[in-house]
């Protein structure tokens, strides 16, 4: 069964790696676990953005080491970029302070706001070419993001695809993205454990971040 298997990496990092100590991980590997023996691994799309390192300099550079390890390690994944911004706003304090150093309430302060765009439009329009250039016969999306419920509706409807999610262990699948499925994979810490990169990558200088 011709598999292409499409990450959404900040919803994936977020809800299933960050503050644990499985970042390091090899994708391929980790579908191989959680995928049938009959699904033949031909794609990995891996949807980012390159993060600013504002708030954390080394970030970026553990991002681009993470990455690298990836490209040189898995030849079936792509890695494909939206954009990371971040920029002040003014919202609303919960816990208004009763004076500021004018005597009046402060209500309001200035916060860095961070976000990533293109990611999930990215995803959807992969997701969609390819199953009308009818690369795959199974589609696995790692995401849960109910914007993606209309492209799996299509694939669905039109292409008559296997559709496969797969969430993290302590994530309650996307209804619209459900009813649309024909499978759901649980990601759970044993799998994350047993799917780590070597370290270092053979053949290359690159190893995991100290601080990983």
């Amino acid at each position: 069964m011709r598999t292409y298997i499409y990450i959404d990496g900040f919803n994936f990092y977020y809800r299933a790696v960050k503050n644990t100590p499985y970042k390091w991980l090899d994708f391929k590997q980790l579908f191989s676990y959680l995928l049938k023996p009959e699904n033949e691994i031909l794609s990995i799309k891996y949807f980012t953005a390159r993060v600013t390192g504002k708030l954390d300099s080394d970030q970026p550079i553990r991002q681009e080491t993470f990455l690298r390890a990836l490209e040189k390690h898995i030849p079936e994944i792509s890695v494909y970029y939206g954009e990371f911004l971040s920029h002040n706003v003014m919202k609303p304090l919960a816990f208004p302070i009763d004076k500021n150093c004018f005597g009046k309430p402060v209500k309001f302060a200035s916060i860095i706001k961070t976000e990533e765009k293109g990611s999930d439009v990215n995803l959807a329009l992969h997701l969609l070419n390819d199953a009308w250039l009818d690369l795959y016969d199974c589609a696995v999306v790692v995401s849960n993001d109910s914007d993606l419920a209309e492209s799996l509706r299509l694939i669905k409807t039109q292409h008559k695809k296997i559709i496969g999610l797969v969430t993290p262990n302590t994530t309650h699948p996307s209804r619209e993205l459900m009813q649309y499925a024909d499978f759901n994979k649980r990601i759970r810490k044993g799998v994350l454990a047993a799917s780590q990169l070597p370290d270092p990558i053979p053949g290359t200088t690159i190893r995991k971040p100290k601080v990983w």
